[in-house]
C-alpha cells in the first residue's frame, strides 16, 4: 500500500493531538488536584527563641562600598536590609537583622608581599604600624555598615580571621606553622585592648558594636595564604577571651558581647573528632567543671556559634547531626545555639557542587533546606549566610557582581530572595512554634516547613519548601477565617513576591517554590 505524503502528515498531526490532549491532562490534574498534607499548628507549644538572620560583608565590600557608583550601592544596600514594600506590596529587600563586618588584619597594606595571592581576599587595619588608629580605613565596609544601620538593621557584628599583622609571629594574617596560633603569645591583652579600641572607635563614627567574634574557624590550619586566618586552641581562646572580657567591663562596654567560637563545622561543638583541643566547645566553654569554663564571664554572649559546611549532605547527616547537637545544648541550662557562617561548598554527597554560580532556585532550594533544618532540629537562635555580595563563579553570595573594583553589573539570585522568606519576615524576638504533619513520623526533605509567632502574639509566620515537580495542598488545623493571611512566593518566576494562595482550608504551595505565609489576627 502506497502510504503519501499527506497520509503521514495526518498521522503525525493525530499524533501531536493525542499528547497534546495528555499533557493538558496531566496539567490539568496537577492544578486541580495537588497533594493534600494535613499539620497540626499549635502556637502555645514553643521553642527558641529567634536572635537575628544575617550575612558578612567578606571580601567584595571593600571595593563595591568605597568605588562603586552610589546609585548600585544603594541598590544592593536596599536588597540586602530593605524593610520597605514596593507599591504593588513586594518586599524591596530582605531586611537581615544583623550585619557581619570583616575586621581586617592588615594584609590589605601589605600587598603582594603579603602572601595572600587574591587581592580581593586581603582586607585593611584601622591600627597603624604606628600603632595609631586611622578611621579612614576599610571604608568600603563602613559604608554598607551605615547604610544597613540607616535602612534599620539593629546588630552589627565585628568578626576577626587574623589578630592584625603587628600582633601575629610572623608578621603575616596567615600562619606559618599550622601547628600553633599565629597570634604571638606576648601581644594576647594587646589584641584585646585592640577589639575594645575598635568598639570605642567605632562607636565615633555612628556604629555600635553588638557583638565581638574574635576567633573563626580554629580548627582549620590557615597555613596556605588563601586569605587571613589562624588557628587557636581552646586554652589560647579562653586566655584570649577572659582578656577581652576584662577590657570591656573596664571601659563599660556593656552592650557589646563576645561571640565564641565560630567553629568550622556543627560537629566540632559536641566532639573532638580530629581536632583534640580545639574542638568539643559546648562543654569545653559552658561545663562548669572544665578547666576554660567561660560561661560566668560577664561579656561572654550564652551562646556557641558554629558554621554548618561539610554537614549537609545526604539528608540523614544533615539530620542526624544536628539532632546530636541540639541534644549537647540541652545539657548545658540556657545555652543556644548560632549558625554562624553557610555557603554551599563542595560536592555534597553528589548532591550539588559548590563550583558555578547558580542564581536560580536549584541552590536556593538546597539552602533553604539547610536553614530550616538548622532552625526544625537544631533549633538556632540565628541564621548567617556567608557573604553577601560575591564577585566568584561560586555559590557563595547571595547578591553577585562582576569582579571589578570600580564599576560592573548586579544580579540578584534566588539564594538571595529564599533567604528573605525567612529574614525578612521573622524578626529578631519571634519564637519559633509547633508545626508538624499528622500522618508523618519522619521528615519528608523534599517538602519542609516551619513556624514562628511574634512577641505580640497578632502574627505567625510560616515558611515552606516545595522541592517537588507538584504543588501541595496544606490544610491548617488552627487556620480560620478569623485570620489575615498574605503569602510571599520565590521561584523561578517570582522574587519574594506577594501572591494569592489561599485555599478553602489552608494554602497551595507551588512546586519548586518557598513561600512564607503570615497569618495576623483580624482587629
Amino acid at each position: 500500500m502506497k502510504i503519501t505524503s499527506f497520509k503521514i502528515g495526518i498521522l503525525f498531526f493525530g499524533l501531536f493531538v493525542v499528547l497534546t490532549l495528555l499533557s493538558w491532562h496531566s496539567n490539568r490534574e496537577d492544578q486541580k488536584s495537588p497533594d493534600l498534607i494535613h499539620l497540626d499548628l499549635d502556637a502555645e507549644t514553643t521553642f527558641q527563641k529567634i536572635d537575628n538572620f544575617g550575612a558578612s560583608d567578606a571580601w567584595s565590600v571593600q571595593f563595591v562600598g568605597k568605588n562603586w557608583p552610589l546609585e548600585k550601592r544603594e541598590q544592593i544596600a536596599d536588597l540586602l536590609f530593605s524593610t520597605q514594600n514596593d507599591q504593588d506590596g513586594n518586599p524591596k529587600g530582605i531586611g537581615l537583622s544583623l550585619w557581619r563586618f570583616n575586621l581586617g588584619a592588615g594584609s590589605a597594606e601589605q600587598g603582594k608581599s603579603s602572601g595572600i595571592r587574591d587581592e580581593w581576599r586581603r582586607a585593611e587595619s584601622f591600627l597603624t604600624q604606628e600603632g595609631t588608629y586611622d578611621w579612614s580605613k576599610q571604608s568600603g565596609q563602613v559604608w554598607f555598615a551605615k547604610a544597613a544601620k540607616e535602612r534599620g538593621v539593629e546588630q552589627l557584628l565585628v568578626f576577626s580571621n587574623s589578630p592584625p599583622v603587628q600582633f601575629t609571629r610572623n608578621g603575616k594574617a596567615y600562619t606559618s606553622d599550622k601547628a600553633q596560633s599565629n597570634l604571638d603569645p606576648t601581644k594576647n591583652e594587646a589584641f584585646a585592648k585592640y577589639l575594645a579600641d575598635v568598639t570605642e572607635g567605632f562607636s565615633k563614627i555612628g556604629l555600635d558594636i553588638n557583638y565581638i567574634s574574635p576567633i573563626n574557624e580554629p580548627q582549620w590550619d590557615w597555613a596556605d595564604g588563601g586569605q587571613e586566618g589562624t588557628p587557636f586552641w581552646n586554652d589560647q581562646i579562653k586566655d584570649l577571651v577572659v582578656a577581652l572580657d576584662h577590657e570591656l567591663q573596664r571601659r563599660n562596654l556593656n552592650t557589646t558581647y563576645i561571640d565564641i567560637p565560630e567553629t568550622a563545622q556543627i560537629n566540632y561543638l559536641f566532639e573532638n573528632g580530629n581536632k583534640s583541643g580545639r574542638a568539643n566547645v559546648i562543654q569545653t566553654f559552658f561545663n562548669t567543671n572544665s578547666k576554660n569554663y567561660l560561661g560566668h564571664l560577664a561579656r561572654v554572649n550564652h551562646a556557641v556559634s558554629a558554621h554548618s559546611y561539610f554537614t549537609t549532605s545526604p539528608f540523614s547527616r544533615l539530620v542526624d547531626q544536628r539532632k546530636q547537637l541540639n541534644s549537647a545544648i540541652d545539657e548545658i541550662s540556657d545555652l543556644h545555639f548560632w549558625m554562624s557562617e553557610y555557603c554551599i561548598l563542595g560536592d555534597n554527597a553528589g548532591e550539588i557542587e559548590g563550583n558555578g554560580r547558580d542564581l536560580g532556585m536549584t541552590a536556593a532550594l538546597y539552602m533553604a533546606k539547610v536553614i530550616n533544618t538548622d532552625l526544625v532540629v537544631a533549633n538556632a537562635s540565628a541564621w548567617h549566610w556567608w557573604t553577601a555580595i560575591s564577585a566568584y563563579d561560586y555559590k557563595d553570595g547571595l547578591v553577585y557582581i562582576d569582579k571589578n573594583k570600580n564599576d560592573g553589573t548586579v544580579y540578584e539570585s534566588k539564594m538571595l530572595w529564599t533567604l528573605g522568606n525567612y529574614s525578612r519576615f521573622i524578626r529578631p524576638g519571634y519564637t519559633r512554634i509547633h508545626l508538624q504533619e499528622l500522618e508523618a513520623s519522619t521528615p519528608d526533605e523534599k517538602f519542609l516547613y516551619s513556624a514562628f509567632r511574634s512577641p505580640e502574639k497578632d502574627k505567625i509566620v510560616l515558611v515552606f519548601i516545595n522541592d517537588t515537580e507538584k504543588s501541595k495542598a496544606v490544610a491548617l488545623s488552627k487556620y480560620t477565617e478569623s485570620y489575615k493571611a498574605n503569602s510571599y512566593i520565590t521561584s523561578e518566576t517570582h522574587n519574594l513576591e506577594l501572591k494569592e494562595l489561599t485555599t478553602n482550608n489552608g494554602f497551595e504551595i507551588p512546586k519548586k517554590a518557598v513561600v512564607t505565609v503570615i497569618l495576623e489576627t483580624k482587629s
